[in-house]
């Protein structure tokens, strides 16, 4: 019998605060919320103000364009999109989206250009697959 590579379930915090702008005709209604950088999806969302109508969603209001998001390190922000699930009322950000933050909130934080982390990232998953190419190889008696 073949006793493939072990498998560990990590848990690990990769969420980081935001800011939420809901872009309505006549004003800016303003929140606050977690971006889960590994799903996209925001959670914890609480209003600067009470919202009217239902489920309190700036989305459904007649008046409601757009939403952004702006994540901020040490006085520099970078924008991005917000999409909303209506049905379900919850923001999240597109995967295109997430990865485009990704590498512009690394380049303006940390002065890291995205060829550095991709190249970073495949020298990562290199040693990683080298730590475990001899795995499958490993019988049990």
């Amino acid at each position: 019998m073949t006793i493939g590579p072990l498998l560990y379930k990590t848990s690990m915090n990769l969420r980081v605060p935001i800011q939420i702008l809901d872009e309505l005709a006549d004003t800016v209604i303003r929140s606050t919320g977690s971006l889960d950088l590994a799903s996209g999806e925001i959670v914890d969302v609480r209003y600067e103000a009470d919202r009217p109508g239902l489920m309190g969603l700036p989305a459904i209001d007649e008046q409601y364009e757009f939403t952004s998001g702006v994540l901020s390190n040490d006085g520099k922000d970078v924008e991005f999109r917000i999409d909303v699930d209506v049905m379900r009322g919850q923001y999240f950000v597109s995967p295109s989206e997430l990865l485009e933050l990704k590498v512009r909130a690394a380049k303006l934080f940390a002065g890291l250009e995205g060829k550095t982390l991709l190249a970073a990232s495949e020298r990562a998953a290199a040693a990683s697959s080298d730590n475990h190419s001899g795995d499958a190889d490993r019988r049990l008696h």
